[in-house]
């Protein structure tokens, strides 16, 4: 007698998806996404999916085919195809249009470095960036995630949920991903501070992800039901921040929220 679960298993990715091909190729893609360096052979794609190598082998042709993938040597690579989509995505959302405006003409934040971003599960994804401020160089780019507790904008989104999901996802003991000497450590410090900053309706990061920066969040109110939960932050160098700075910095990022938030803003 077979072992249903060995069955499963040795059908890899995509064994219990109505379209096994989509889902396979969405892995592969994923896959390539989280390696290191940006590339893997065919046999490390085909032991990530968990099938054979011809199997992988034709989805790669594929991807190769539609520009999703590129072959380097005997490597393959994310394809440029994926940038032309993102930022066709991009293109469409609203609120980036608007970040990009309110960021232009705004009195304070028009001199900083201002983020919007996504949060999705324990991370943010970075949707956009406004490069007002040449000193300060920033190592997430656009499309790239960031833990939740290592970031101004995470923290200040998953502010937004309730008390026993954060227990859930975060119980004290949790040990978080480390950048700096300042980065909270514990699930029970990131609660700490996630009461702070219900408190006081937006979050401070300092020198938790990148020493000598410092960075301001505020989420954006949810547009619909099924709103994407968005966030803004603005960073700030550490050396030439004031206290009367971020209160300037805070109060555009508000209304910046407000504007992107309200359907008729």
């Amino acid at each position: 007698m077979v072992d249903s679960r060995t069955s499963r298993s040795s059908e890899g990715a995509g064994s219990a998806s109505p379209a096994p091909a989509v889902t396979r190729a969405s892995a592969v893609l994923d896959a390539l996404a989280a390696s290191a360096t940006g590339r893997l052979t065919l046999s490390d794609l085909a032991r990530e999916l968990a099938i054979p190598k011809s199997s992988t082998s034709n989805l790669l042709l594929a991807l190769e085919e539609a520009r999703l993938v590129s072959r380097q040597g005997q490597d393959f690579a994310l394809g440029r195809k994926l940038v032309e989509l993102g930022a066709a995505y991009l293109s469409r959302l609203d609120e980036v249009q608007e970040f990009y405006r309110y960021c232009e003409q705004a009195p304070t934040l028009s001199g900083e470095t201002v983020r919007i971003a996504m949060l999705e599960g324990m991370n943010v994804i970075y949707l956009a960036r406004y490069e007002g401020h040449p000193a300060v160089r920033l190592t997430s780019n656009i499309g790239d995630k960031m833990p939740v507790s290592l970031c101004a904008v995470g923290k200040v989104l998953i502010a937004r949920l309730h008390d026993h999901d954060l227990a859930e996802k975060f119980p004290d003991d949790l040990q978080l991903p480390v950048m700096t000497p300042k980065s909270l450590r514990t699930g029970a410090e990131l609660k700490a501070q996630i009461r702070q900053i219900r408190e006081q309706g937006y979050a401070f990061e300092d020198e938790e992800s990148t020493t000598g920066v410092v960075c301001l969040a505020v989420a954006v109110p949810t547009r619909g039901a099924h709103g994407p939960s968005l966030g803004l932050s603005v960073t700030a160098l550490k050396a030439t921040y004031s206290p009367e700075q971020g209160a300037q910095m805070v109060k555009e990022l508000q209304e910046l929220a407000h504007s992107l938030g309200n359907p008729m803003g």
